[in-house]
């Protein structure tokens, strides 16, 4: 039986594998950790971040809540870098709590998925 984070990281791989990010279209990477939320734009032909928001500093409201706010302090910063597309990589987690409040928050924040 596979552990959650071998579970993860076979998910992950498969996810890889079809998703990659250019400097038109970047990639758009979420990692989760029990307390932060971390959002990344990548251009992976460049090896290179172009945008990147997180949770640190921010303090009030359920976790899903700071994560929303994430995607949409993401959104601000990539359109302000001239980027309104993006290519969603979940990095293996599940797309429901705080990886979809993120998501749908840079969608209304003007980011094209």
């Amino acid at each position: 039986m596979l552990t959650k984070q071998e579970r993860r990281n076979k998910i992950k791989t498969r996810i890889r594998g079809k998703v990659s990010g250019t400097a038109e279209r970047p990639r758009m990477t979420v990692f989760r950790s029990n307390k932060q939320i971390y959002v990344q734009l990548v251009d992976d032909l460049a090896g290179k971040t172009l945008v990147s928001a997180s949770s640190k500093g921010i303090e009030e409201g359920t976790k899903s809540e700071i994560a929303a706010k994430v995607g949409q302090a993401v959104a601000e910063k990539a359109l302000a870098a001239g980027i309104n597309e993006v290519v969603f990589d979940r990095n293996g987690y599940l797309f429901h709590g705080r990886v979809k409040s993120l998501a749908d928050a840079a969608r209304n924040g003007g980011l094209k998925f």
